[in-house]
């Protein structure tokens, strides 16, 4: 039995250091897949604590058929799509985050040091943003998955609890509903697909 798994058995018989010891090794990631869903800061760290709760409170149904870290994605997806529904408004999804090892973004073209290619890219970035506020919380979320984080479909799949198909669907429609958004803002840029931006 490796350690996260003990750690595992042990939060659902009752042990609060062991689970203390789950939410140190994952609340970085947890807080940032919230602030991707959600937009905001203190939204995302709020969502991240009703996720932990959720987590402590079903650990006693929680079963190894997936790791702990999907079921944990999961859990913390499902929180930050019902906040969005309660919210009935879109927010603004940051283009950009950094995780314990690197800075990433969705791909847009460097600006060059000049004012006027650098107003163009701030631009850029705005419809982008704007563009992803339109979309489906379903729709951002797997989009999301896919490109910031680099996730394979299956692995999208099984965070989300849904057929693999659902997802590239998912993302197919997100894709063309930014791709459209875009195009209205007058943006003709062509979108790289996740393969691209890997």
């Amino acid at each position: 039995m490796d350690g996260e798994t003990n750690l595992v058995r042990l939060a659902a018989g009752g042990d609060t250091a062991a689970f203390e010891q789950l939410v140190a090794a994952y609340e970085k990631a947890v807080y940032s897949l919230a602030l991707r869903m959600v937009g905001n800061a203190e939204d995302a760290m709020d969502l991240s604590q009703e996720a932990f709760l959720k987590a402590w409170r079903g650990l006693g149904a929680y079963r190894s058929d997936a790791s702990f870290s999907t079921w944990l994605y999961r859990l913390t997806s499902n929180v930050c799509i019902d906040f969005l529904r309660r919210q009935k408004r879109q927010k603004v999804v940051p283009l950009q985050y950094e995780d314990d090892e690197e800075q990433r973004e969705l791909s847009l073209p460097d600006p060059s040091p000049g004012p006027e290619a650098q107003a163009m890219a701030r631009l850029e970035r705005r419809q982008v943003e704007e563009a992803l506020a339109q979309l489906e919380p379903e729709y951002r979320q797997a989009l999301l998955l896919r490109v910031m984080e680099g996730r394979a479909y299956g692995e999208i799949a099984e965070i989300l609890g849904i057929p693999e198909g659902t997802v590239k669907s998912r993302i197919a429609r997100a894709r063309e509903k930014m791709r459209t958004a875009l195009q209205k803002n007058g943006n003709k840029r062509r979108q790289k697909s996740s393969k691209e931006t890997k």
